[in-house]
């Protein structure tokens, strides 16, 4: 979130979107707010837990790659408006979310995840073109 945070100072007047498809729109906002809510909280019945200590060390590995990943990007291309910048910053956190889904089975983060990553992807690739 801290990209997200120093990005909304530098950019006071918000993102741009050049690509007005509100359904889109709507489905990556949807899936964002799921993403970000079932990431912290697990609701009885649609939660499952990690299958053993190995698969919670092998999740807690790969999203810390993940999260370390998409910081160095927005780092180092922070003042570049590239299709690369765009698409990386966009499949990496569509990664997170649903590997993580996948890895504590939960139910409500995959279907957030999937709904949130081909919008935000397409939302994201549409923009910088």
């Amino acid at each position: 979130m801290i990209p997200n945070v120093v990005f909304s100072i530098k950019c006071k007047d918000g993102f741009d979107n050049k690509w007005n498809n509100k359904y889109v729109e709507v489905t990556e906002q949807v899936g964002r707010l799921g993403c970000f809510g079932f990431m912290i909280i697990n609701i009885p019945g649609t939660w499952f837990g990690w299958w053993s200590d190995e698969a919670f060390a092998l999740y807690l590995i790969v999203d810390t790659i993940l999260v370390m990943l998409y910081c160095a990007i927005w780092i180092i291309c922070f003042k570049k408006n590239s299709v690369f910048r765009a698409i990386a910053l966009s499949i990496i956190p569509s990664m997170l979310f649903l590997f993580s889904g996948i890895m504590s089975r939960s139910v409500l983060l995959i279907i957030a995840s999937v709904l949130f990553a081909p919008s935000h992807i397409v939302i994201s690739y549409k923009n910088v073109k």
